[in-house]
């Protein structure tokens, strides 16, 4: 992945330092998030915006957070779990120790961590790794692997071929136009509940077709961002501007699909 101009850059950035970095942060909260998962004991407690919370989430973003102040004290952070740092550092990175704590504490592997590198205030590095599965895919918006092999989109250009997976059925009627969802969703070949950051890594590696979520916070957008692009995918928020910052998400296989979801949502 080595040097390359990111989109919406001007000056070239030297990724692999930080490729690198990143998938050593990866295996190491994936090492400590799996002593976590599947244990019914584990205590479970529920923050002020009523999501849940547990001590895989906190230990996994500790450690990450640890590991860029020893290696890149300058950088700024954005995490979930303990908030944000030097955010008007060049770089800053951002991090969802595990995006879809619900999956994670019902003992269902589709939850992932999530973890991006922000240059200038965009993303340039975006990591899903899912350590159950053993599966970590990096994008940097012109590429993207797979455990080191190279993944790309489905060919889908209809949303009646298309499969279409979101996080939560009940949250388009609760913060868009539930009718314009559901018909959406009707006319899709196929609708699951694989959502939260692993619905957009079967986007990316060509399992699925379209993936979106009408509530997002930064940390759950950063990663997604590199990757459904590096993958040759689109990515816009709800009503198709820019998917960073924002506060919604769809990524799509196609510009042609992506198209059509969108008309069909707006």
């Amino acid at each position: 992945m080595g040097s390359a101009p990111p989109r919406g850059h001007a000056r070239p950035v030297d990724l692999t330092p930080y490729r690198d970095f990143m998938v050593d942060l990866a295996r190491e909260s994936g090492d400590l998030i799996r002593t976590f998962y599947g244990n019914p004991q584990l205590a479970v407690e529920t923050k002020s915006d009523l999501s849940p919370v547990t001590l895989a989430d906190r230990g996994a973003e500790e450690l990450m957070r640890d590991r860029i102040r020893q290696n890149f004290p300058q950088h700024g952070v954005i995490g979930e779990e303990f908030g944000s740092d030097k955010t008007d550092a060049d770089f800053v990175w951002v991090l969802d120790p595990i995006d879809g704590t619900k999956s994670f504490i019902t003992g269902v592997p589709l939850f992932a961590t999530l973890i991006a590198l922000l240059h200038e205030g965009q993303p340039v590095l975006g990591a899903i790794h899912q350590p159950v599965l053993s599966q970590l895919l990096i994008g940097d918006n012109l590429s993207a692997t797979l455990n080191d092999r190279p993944v790309r989109c489905r060919a889908t250009t209809r949303i009646e071929e298309s499969t279409l997976l979101t996080s939560d059925p009940l949250n388009p009627a609760k913060y868009r136009d539930g009718a314009r969802f559901d018909a959406l969703a009707r006319r899709a070949r196929l609708v699951r509940t694989w959502g939260d950051a692993y619905g957009y890594l079967l986007v990316a590696t060509g399992w699925a077709d379209i993936c979106l979520d009408p509530i997002m916070n930064s940390w759950d957008i950063a990663a997604l961002i590199p990757v459904v692009r590096g993958a040759g995918g689109m990515i816009t928020d709800w009503q198709g501007n820019a998917p960073y910052p924002a506060e919604s998400t769809i990524g799509s296989a196609t510009p042609e699909l992506h198209a059509q979801v969108l008309a069909a949502l707006n």
